[in-house]
C-alpha cells in the first residue's frame, strides 16, 4: 500500500496518503500549490489567530485541511474523494476531525476570515465558487489562491477580478503560483449554473451544474456509447458508474423501461445534475437511486445485472487509467453471474486488455476512428472472437 509521506510546513509536520489507497503510489497526497499556499499564510501579516474561521476550497486530499486543524476550518468542495480523504489523513495523525465538510451543492455559513482556494481544473466551478464566496467573506477576509502554473491563465484571474475585486498574481514557485485578490464588495451577481441544452439526438434538455464534464454539449464518447443501446442486453438492475449528468442511465431507462437504475458519482454536482435530468425525462424517481461515492467502494446493492460505465482518464489534473481500472475492478466482483460492464473509451487506452484480463472475454460492441465500445461477461468460458478486431490488438 502507498506510504505514508510527510507535508512539512510553518504549521508542523503531518503524515498524509493519497487516495484511492494503491500499490506502488508514485503521486503525493500534496502539490507544490499546496505549500505555498501554506508558507504565504504564514507571512506575519495574514498567519489567523488561533479562533479564525478558516474557509478551504477545493482541498483535493485534505493536505491544507489537516495542516491547519487547529484552526475552526470548512472544507467546500466538489469531490466526495476529497471529503473521505481529509478523514482519512485527520485520522492517520491522531487528529479529531473537527473541520466542517460541506458539499458544493450546500453553502458554507458565515463570514470567514480566511479563505484559501485550490483553483480547480473546470473554470466554471471556479466562477460558481466565486460567486457564492461573495457572500462570506468582507474586508478583514485574507483571500489566497493558488494552482499550478499550467493551470492559471487569464481568464482565471479575470474571474477573480470580476467578483472578488482587485488581483495579482505571484512569481512561479516550484511550478505553482498564487493569486491575491483584494475584496471590492462584489456581491450581487447571479450565479448562471446550472446551464441547460436540447440534445435533437436524444431529445433531452440536459441540465449541467458547473463541474460536470462536458457541460454545454453531450460529449462525442457518450453520444457513441448512446448509439449502441439498441444492442443492450435485457436487464433489471442497472448502474451508471461515474454517471456525470446522467445520460446513459436516462437513456437506459427508456430503452428498457422496466429496469431500475442506480446513478453513482463522486461529484455532488454530478448527482444532482443526474437526479434533474432522470426526474425531468421519466418523471419518476421512486425507481432509481442517487449515489454520492468513491466508485462503488461501500456502496452495498443488489448484484446489477449491467452496469454502464465512461470512465475518466484523469484525477484532478493527473492523467492516467487508475480510475478506470478501479471501476472496471471493482464492477466485476459487484456483478451478478452473467451480467455484463459496458465500457466507452478512447481507442488507444488498454481498456481491453484489462476488461479480459478480469472477466476472462471482452466483446466489442461498436468501434470507430477514435472510440470503442467494450463489454465483458461475468463468469462465461473465456472466448476470443476471431471477427473481434481487437481480440489481438491492445488499444
Amino acid at each position: 500500500m502507498n506510504p505514508l509521506e510527510t507535508l512539512s510546513s510553518p504549521f508542523g509536520s503531518y503524515s498524509l496518503q493519497r487516495l484511492p489507497l494503491r500499490t506502488k503510489e508514485t503521486l503525493r497526497a500534496w502539490d507544490a500549490a499546496d505549500e505555498y499556499l501554506l508558507q504565504d499564510l504564514s507571512d506575519e501579516d495574514k498567519t489567523p489567530n488561533d479562533n479564525a474561521k478558516v474557509l478551504i476550497i477545493n482541498d483535493q486530499f485534505g493536505a491544507l485541511a489537516t495542516s491547519l486543524s487547529k484552526y475552526n476550518v470548512t472544507c467546500w468542495g466538489d469531490s466526495y474523494l476529497g471529503e473521505i480523504s481529509t478523514i482519512h489523513n485527520y485520522a492517520i495523525n491522531n487528529i479529531e476531525i473537527n473541520a466542517l465538510l460541506v458539499a458544493s451543492t450546500n453553502q458554507p455559513s458565515g463570514i470567514f476570515d480566511v479563505v484559501l482556494i485550490k483553483v480547480p481544473k473546470t473554470l466554471a466551478l471556479l466562477e460558481q465558487q466565486l460567486i457564492t464566496l461573495q457572500h462570506h467573506i468582507d474586508a478583514n477576509t485574507t483571500i489566497i489562491a493558488g494552482g499550478m502554473v499550467k493551470n492559471i491563465h487569464n481568464s482565471t484571474t479575470a474571474l477573480f477580478k470580476k467578483y472578488i475585486g482587485p488581483t495579482v498574481t505571484s512569481l512561479a514557485k516550484k511550478k505553482a503560483r498564487l493569486i491575491h485578490p483584494t475584496y471590492a464588495n462584489k456581491s450581487g451577481a447571479s450565479s448562471p449554473y446550472p446551464t441547460n441544452y436540447l440534445d435533437e439526438t436524444t431529445g433531452l434538455t440536459l441540465s449541467n451544474n458547473a463541474n460536470v464534464f462536458s457541460r454545454e454539449n453531450l460529449d462525442i464518447g457518450a453520444r457513441f456509447m448512446l448509439e449502441q443501446f439498441e444492442k443492450l442486453p435485457s436487464a433489471q438492475n442497472i448502474i451508471d458508474l461515474g454517471c456525470g449528468n446522467g445520460v446513459l442511465g436516462v437513456m437506459a431507462k427508456k430503452t428498457l423501461p422496466e429496469c431500475r437504475l442506480t446513478f453513482i458519482d463522486e461529484s455532488y454536482m454530478a448527482i444532482d445534475s443526474a437526479k434533474i435530468n432522470y426526474i425531468a425525462a421519466i418523471n419518476n424517481d421512486l425507481d432509481a437511486s442517487f449515489i454520492i461515492a468513491d466508485s462503488l467502494t461501500d456502496v452495498t446493492l443488489d448484484k446489477p445485472d449491467l452496469i454502464l460505465c465512461n470512465p475518466p482518464f484523469h484525477q484532478h489534473n493527473t492523467v492516467g487509467d487508475h480510475i478506470a481500472w478501479r471501476m472496471i475492478s471493482q464492477s466485476y466482483k459487484a456483478l451478478k453471474r452473467g451480467g455484463q460492464l459496458w465500457v466507452i473509451g478512447n481507442r488507444q487506452l488498454s481498456y481491453h486488455s484489462k476488461i479480459e484480463r478480469l472477466f476472462g472475454n471482452c466483446e466489442t460492441i461498436a468501434a470507430n476512428k477514435k472510440f470503442v465500445v467494450l463489454a465483458g461477461t461475468k463468469d462465461i468460458p473465456k472466448q476470443k472472437s476471431a471477427s473481434d478486431p481487437w481480440s489481438k490488438t491492445k488499444i
